[in-house]
C-alpha cells in the first residue's frame, strides 16, 4: 500500500455524438437498385406458325360404297323348321308304391316304452301377484326441486356515435410521388439481315467420327462338328448278343388235393391231456363264509381263511 498507491483517475467524457431523430421535411426519394436498372419494355406476342385446327371441307360427293356392300350376295332364307310338341300320354297301369322297406319290413307286436319323465303338474295359487321388486322397495322416489333458470340481461347499446378514425387516418399525410427516372441508357437494338453463324470452337475442333458397329466376338469351338451321317448305333447295341431264355424249373410241389378214404382223426393234445377242474370260489367274497375261519390280513389287504375239518361222530 505504501509503494503502490491508487491514482485519482478522472472519468473520460464520451466522444459519441448524440443523434437526435428529426423527421424528414422533403419527399421520400430513395429509389431501389431494381427501379434504377430496370427498363420496362412492352411484350410483343410471338407469331404462331402452328396450322389452324379447322376441318377442310371437300366438294367431292361422299362415296358410301363399301367392300361389304359390293361383295355381299343376299341369299334367300329357308323357312325355319318347327318341331311339333309331343302330347303327354298318362300310363294306364296303377302306380306301384311298394318300396323295399314296405316289402321287407314286418311290424312285430311290442310294448310301448314307458316315459320316465315326471308329470308336468302346474302349481297354482289364488293369491294376488305382488309386483313390487327389491329395487322399488328399497329405493323410494325423492322430491327433487327444479334448478333456477338464470335470466339473461338485456343488451343496452352505449350512447353516442362510434368513432371510426384511427391513428393512421389522423396522422398520415399523403405525398405526391413522381416515378424514378432510370439512369441506365436506352439500348438500341441492332438488326442485321445476315444469316446466323452457328459454328463454335467445339464444332470446328471436335469433328464427328464415323463409327461402325463392333462385331460380336464368338468363342471358337474346340471340337469340330461332325459332317457325316448320324448312325443311331450305341456300344450296347453293337456288342449285345441276344440269347434264348430258358425258364428255370420249379421244384415247388403241386398244390393238388389228395383224396383219402380213412376217417379224420380229430383228437388233439389238448383234448387228450386236459383234465377239467372244479372252480372254487374265494371265501373272501363273503362276509362270513361257511366252513372257514378268519386268520389274518396282510399289508396288501388280502384276507386269509382256514378251512375247518369236519367232525365225525362215533
Amino acid at each position: 500500500k505504501d509503494d503502490y498507491r491508487s491514482w485519482e483517475v478522472q472519468r473520460r467524457e464520451p466522444s459519441k455524438v448524440e443523434h437526435i431523430y428529426h423527421p424528414p421535411t422533403e419527399k421520400f426519394g430513395n429509389s431501389t437498385t431494381f427501379q434504377d436498372d430496370f427498363v420496362p419494355r412492352e411484350l410483343n406476342p410471338r407469331q404462331s406458325f402452328k396450322p389452324p385446327c379447322v376441318a377442310k371441307l371437300s366438294d367431292v360427293p361422299f362415296d358410301s360404297t363399301t367392300s361389304h356392300r359390293t361383295t355381299y350376295i343376299a341369299h334367300q332364307l329357308e323357312p325355319k323348321f318347327i318341331r311339333s310338341k309331343e302330347e303327354y300320354k298318362p300310363s294306364n297301369k296303377p302306380f306301384e308304391d311298394l318300396t323295399t322297406h314296405r316289402n321287407d319290413y314286418k311290424g312285430l307286436p311290442g310294448q310301448l316304452a314307458k316315459s320316465c319323465k315326471p308329470e308336468n303338474a302346474k302349481v297354482r295359487s289364488n293369491a294376488l301377484f305382488n309386483g313390487v321388486t327389491e329395487f322399488q322397495d328399497r329405493f323410494q322416489p325423492w322430491l327433487v326441486s327444479l334448478p333456477e333458470i338464470r335470466k339473461t340481461k338485456e343488451y343496452v347499446p352505449p350512447p353516442g356515435n362510434m368513432d371510426f378514425n384511427s391513428t393512421t387516418h389522423l396522422d398520415y399525410v399523403k405525398h405526391e410521388i413522381s416515378p424514378a427516372v432510370p439512369i441506365r441508357p436506352v439500348s438500341n437494338g441492332r438488326t442485321t439481315n445476315a444469316p446466323f453463324q452457328g459454328n463454335t470452337t467445339t464444332k470446328e475442333d471436335f469433328k464427328a467420327w464415323g463409327s461402325c458397329r463392333q462385331e460380336i466376338t464368338k468363342k471358337q469351338q474346340e471340337s469340330p462338328k461332325p459332317t457325316g451321317k448320324f448312325y443311331d448305333l450305341t456300344t450296347f447295341k453293337s456288342h449285345y448278343i441276344p440269347h434264348q431264355i430258358i425258364p428255370a424249373q420249379s421244384f415247388k410241389p403241386v398244390h393238388a388235393i389228395v383224396p383219402n378214404s380213412t376217417p379224420f382223426q380229430n383228437e388233439t393234445m389238448y383234448r387228450t391231456e386236459y383234465t377239467p377242474k372244479k372252480q372254487e370260489t374265494c371265501p373272501a367274497n363273503y362276509p362270513s363264509p361257511p366252513g372257514y375261519v378268519y386268520v389274518n390280513t396282510d399289508s396288501h389287504g388280502h384276507r386269509f381263511f382256514r378251512q375247518l375239518t369236519p367232525e365225525f361222530s362215533e
